[in-house]
């Protein structure tokens, strides 16, 4: 008997054993290709030669040192390769473990903002609805996964929820894609105004959105709009791109391709590329100018935040996205994977929608496809399509609730930078192979 606790306490994974490049191996040598990084984690793939040196390396000279006391060199090289790549502006780099660190680290560097500029009335964060932000408190309030959220609402603080950018299921017959990208995006205007102007302090999104829509893209202009409105009205703009980010949509950052720049941004998941846990918010040198003249003090903290060796292991991470020309890889790979989803699922009568940018790409799955109605969330289409793609050797990122929180059924696909072409015929062979024995079953 196992004394892990499991994520499914009625279910024993299989033991993973080994890593090989877009594979992992388990205990009986059976081998999956990982077509979603796991979570859009393992964006190198698994054995990576450099960056485990890199790793072992670092442990060799100091594993920790907390940052109250030191800084380490490969997290001052980390902040500095982040900073020179990001978008202008962004000029500080504050490392953490994870995705939710860093979103959590988010909120509170915008809430202690606007204290240090004596503005604290500004309290309020706006963000989206079927969106994911993370899973500790803070950031399970601000996202709009109804379902993660469910159970724990009476602990959540208070957030505010607009509609997502998400055409297929929403615009409009008849309605471009412009226009219905500044409706959408003018709810957030008709928020800011209903909370009170000056009592918002944040607006949160996704560039593409991952895990609950299945990544899906604003429309053109949708950003830009929403860029204005924050500015206008004097409110940060916060864009996780935990899962969406670091080289993942064809852009080292996800919000390039949007023309945009935010005041505060996450990162995580690519960041490590699984080799270490770590993450990192990256915010303005305004923002940390009214901290710096103020207390000095960002009120906000854990233990292992700076950690020398997750540092080592994403300074490793990035330099081998840049250097080993893997953002333009990514595009290249997209537009095949693109074509190959297309090819064998583009007439398929239960899928509705394909989607995503880069190595980044949406399945949505429906009843009809004139129509777009979903399926009935009783028959558990992503359970069953997750179960018979493992059981062919395909890990990929199956999620109900897609449209909102209960009907609607997707596949997120996220897979290594390294694959070749050849295996995209494995990937999407595999999947469209699940597609059909879930959709069989009744």
């Amino acid at each position: 008997m196992s004394h892990l606790f499991h994520r499914n306490c009625h279910s024993q994974p299989p033991v993973a054993a080994g890593g090989e490049g877009c594979y992992l191996i388990d205990s009986t040598g059976k081998r999956y290709f990982d077509g979603s990084g796991g979570a859009a984690v393992s964006c190198l793939g698994h054995g990576d030669p450099e960056v485990t040196a890199a790793v072992k390396a670092q442990l060799d000279r100091v594993a920790f040192a907390h940052t109250g006391f030191f800084t380490s060199e490969p997290a001052e090289a980390l902040a500095d390769l982040l900073a020179a790549h990001a978008p202008e502006g962004l000029e500080r780099v504050y490392l953490v473990s994870g995705g939710s660190e860093a979103v959590e680290a988010a909120l509170k560097l915008a809430r202690q903002y606007f204290v240090e500029k004596g503005e604290p009335q500004r309290r309020h964060v706006i963000a989206r609805r079927q969106s994911y932000h993370g899973n500790t408190l803070g950031a399970l309030a601000t996202g709009g996964n109804a379902w993660r959220r469910a159970q724990f609402g009476p602990m959540l603080v208070e957030m505010h929820h607009i509609a997502p950018c998400y055409e297929y299921a929403d615009r409009g017959a008849g309605e471009s894609l412009e226009a219905y990208g500044r409706r959408v995006a003018d709810e957030l205007e008709a928020e800011i105004q209903r909370l009170g102007t000056g009592s918002v302090m944040a607006f949160v999104a996704e560039p593409v959105v991952g895990a609950t829509l299945g990544a899906v893209p604003a429309v053109p202009g949708y950003f830009a709009r929403i860029r204005e409105i924050c500015d206008r009205h004097g409110v940060l703009l916060i864009l996780d791109e935990v899962m969406c980010g670091m080289g993942r949509t064809g852009h080292l950052f996800a919000s390039e391709a949007e023309g945009i720049r935010p005041d505060i941004l996450t990162i995580a998941k690519g960041l490590g590329a699984g080799y270490q846990p770590v993450g990192a918010m990256l915010c303005s040198g305004e923002i940390y100018d009214a901290i710096a003249e103020g207390t000095g003090f960002f009120q906000h903290g854990h233990t292992y935040v700076g950690h020398p060796v997750a540092a080592a292991a994403g300074l490793a991470v990035v330099r081998a996205i840049l250097e080993r020309g893997l953002v333009e890889r990514v595009r290249a790979l997209g537009d095949e994977l693109e074509a190959t989803l297309k090819e064998a699922l583009g007439d398929h009568p239960h899928v509705g929608d394909l989607r995503g940018r880069g190595l980044f790409r949406g399945i949505e799955l429906v009843e009809d496809r004139e129509s777009r109605c979903p399926f009935d969330p009783a028959r558990g289409i992503a359970g069953r399509i997750k179960r018979a793609a493992f059981e062919a050797g395909l890990i990929c990122y199956p999620m109900g609730g897609t449209r909102d929180g209960r009907h609607g059924d997707h596949v997120l696909l996220a897979p290594p930078f390294i694959m070749e072409s050849a295996q995209l015929e494995e990937l999407v062979g595999k999947l469209a192979g699940a597609i059909d024995t879930a959709l069989a079953g009744g």
